[in-house]
């Protein structure tokens, strides 16, 4: 079962996550908006369309989506796979068709596109809780 988000610990970004000319169509890429050490979020892009979404399955939330880097997607590029469980999303609206959560979706991640620059919209929560000092 996926875990709620902590919004008490999001973030405003001050940077975009990259130029939409190095997002390639039919593809999917990792971001690590917040500098964590890993990719905590995916954009996969299909024509002018982008789809941003966190990367942990809702089967298992310390699941990482990705086999290797920026590989989101199953062989056939047309839906969004967790290489830990085989799950496949529906890469639109990142609803589980095939695997063990079945009917639950993904964390969707929106995203706008100013001047050509890709953004994450509204504040992001880090990928790993902070921890307490």
């Amino acid at each position: 079962m996926m875990a709620t988000e902590d919004l008490t610990q999001a973030v405003e970004l001050t940077e975009p996550l990259c130029h939409l000319s190095e997002l390639v169509d039919g593809r999917s890429r990792g971001f690590d908006p917040l500098g964590e050490g890993r990719d905590t979020m995916f954009v996969v892009r299909q024509g002018e369309r982008l789809y941003g979404y966190r990367n942990h399955c809702p089967h298992y939330d310390q699941a990482r989506m990705n086999w290797k880097k920026d590989e989101f997607l199953n062989g056939a590029r047309d839906r969004i796979m967790c290489f830990a469980h085989g799950a496949l999303f529906d890469i639109a609206s990142g609803e589980c068709e095939i695997g063990p959560c079945l009917g639950q979706r993904l964390t969707s991640v929106k995203l706008t596109v100013r001047d050509g620059q890709v953004w994450i919209s509204g504040p992001y929560v880090p990928g790993r809780p902070r921890r307490s000092s």
